[in-house]
């Protein structure tokens, strides 16, 4: 059965001719590497197209025979979208990947936060409005770990392909970005729970 074959199966099974086997790998991965774009292009319009285009260029490549199977489709994935947001940025003459308001699609925006009363609405965007100042206030090397975690919700394993660096260096620089987060909120005596 085709969605049980492992990506490096439905992989050959593309290359060999079936179309439903692209069809299964871009459906079963479409969440990480749409989210992965959404961290860092704002406008939806955008992510999708870039996400669209992740998945053309994944698309020859493999008919080209330029990708190269070692069990790691998903970061070869992700560094073609990676590669793409970059490009666009470049185009676009804007080097900055992050800025406060791109966070659209944070866990702090779904829809179980949007029935509350007004007062929890405002201390949930206050306390979004915290943590998205203690994240720009970190090393640019602990925040995208944190960003891969949290908001793309890759494992470890995944955000070291994805940052060409050891796990153990990926789990260091989280907890490196971790102390130093809970030592800006002790500084600045913020309270980022809700009562």
């Amino acid at each position: 059965m085709i969605s049980n074959s492992t990506d490096q199966e439905l992989v050959r099974q593309f290359i060999n001719g079936n179309r439903s086997a692209i069809e299964n790998l871009i459906s079963r991965h479409k969440n990480k590497v749409f989210t992965y774009i959404s961290i860092y292009v704002r406008e939806q319009s955008l992510a999708e197209d870039i996400f669209q285009e992740t998945f053309l260029k994944v698309i020859h490549s493999l008919k080209a025979g330029k990708y190269t199977d070692n069990g790691k489709f998903l970061s070869w994935v992700m560094r073609i979208a990676h590669n793409l947001i970059i490009d666009h940025f470049r185009r676009e003459k804007q080097m900055r990947l992050l800025s406060n308001d791109d966070y659209e699609n944070d866990i702090l925006n779904e829809k179980r936060f949007a029935e509350d009363n007004i007062e929890d609405s405002l201390v949930k965007e206050q306390i979004k409005n915290d943590v998205r100042v203690l994240l720009q206030r970190l090393p640019e090397d602990q925040r995208e770990v944190v960003m891969l975690r949290h908001y793309a919700g890759l494992s470890f394993r995944e955000i070291a392909e994805q940052t060409e660096v050891s796990i153990n260096t990926a789990l260091g620089r989280m907890r490196y970005a971790l102390i130093n987060m809970r030592k800006m909120i002790e500084e600045k005596s913020l309270n980022l729970t809700i009562n």
